[in-house]
């Protein structure tokens, strides 16, 4: 049996989630904690983190995942963006916390053309800054990128440069976009891609720290460098490429977010069924 759940609303309020998670037939699922188009951060108060913790106890769906908001950038160049950003990671580290959320995914962020090297060190300083500022037990889920131009984080070799930064390397896991793996360039769709493709991430990353898949489809082919999300099944990744993915022992063990889209093809509801149906 997977574990396959969707990113869903926090619209009203914030335990509202958990009743969408139940009416789309979650086994897991994901939010945002804030609105994550704007910078500024609506306070959690602890009846809100009473309400959340005590609706995912009775839902049994298990884990609940944090993703951080789109505007922060922990590669950024610039001064402003990148001190607000760096807040923001304490800021999600301390609502992860006060929700009883294990995981928080991030976007490594892009170096705006400043260059690699930079955006490195960006990176390392911010995650090192938010561990010494937040000591809990959320685990920060660094996130592949698909590639795109000045994007970090879209090979395995670089997540694992900025993991051996990291001064508490115990608090970082790894969060796997099938979506951004693949239009990176990582085939995922034969046994024998895949295979390779895990091989290779366990040498050079390390397939204990893999804690969490987004499973989504890709609008791009192979190393096209497009991130862009398609239905399970409908991308080119396809439905025998998700039929080897569901198979795969390291995957299918893991909770699996879908953050596919939402047409008149088909909802998140029928995406899950598609995977459960794809995983026999």
């Amino acid at each position: 049996m997977v574990r396959v759940g969707v990113h869903v609303s926090i619209a009203k309020s914030i335990d509202k989630a958990v009743d969408r998670a139940i009416e789309k037939g979650c086994d897991t699922f994901q939010i945002f904690t804030r609105n994550p188009r704007g910078w500024k951060i609506k306070e959690l108060t602890a009846i809100d983190a009473k309400r959340f913790t005590e609706k995912v106890e009775h839902s049994g769906i298990f884990p609940p995942v944090d993703h951080m908001p789109y505007l922060p950038n922990l590669a950024a160049p610039t001064d402003d963006v990148y001190k607000r950003s760096v807040a923001s990671l304490i800021e999600e580290l301390r609502r992860s916390d006060a929700l009883h959320i294990p995981y928080l995914v991030t976007h490594l962020g892009s170096h705006r053309g400043y260059g690699k090297a930079g955006g490195f060190q960006r990176i390392v300083d911010a995650i090192n800054t938010a561990f010494s500022e937040v000591d809990n037990g959320v685990m920060l889920l660094l996130e592949n990128t698909a590639g795109t131009k000045n994007s970090m984080g879209g090979t395995f070799e670089d997540i694992r440069h900025i993991m051996n930064r990291i001064e508490h390397k115990e608090r970082i896991g790894i969060c796997f976009d099938t979506c951004h793996g693949f239009v990176a360039g990582y085939d995922l769709r034969t046994e024998e891609s895949l295979k390779a493709t895990m091989q290779h991430f366990d040498e050079v990353i390390g397939l204990e720290h893999l804690k969490l898949i987004h499973l989504n489809d890709a609008k791009a082919g192979l190393n096209s460098r497009l991130d862009r999300h398609e239905h399970i099944g409908l991308g080119y990744i396809g439905e025998d490429g998700f039929r080897v993915i569901l198979k795969e022992e390291h995957f299918k063990e893991l909770p699996m977010i879908l953050e596919t889209p939402v047409d008149n093809r088909r909802g998140d509801s029928g995406n899950i069924q598609k995977v459960r149906e794809l995983a026999g």
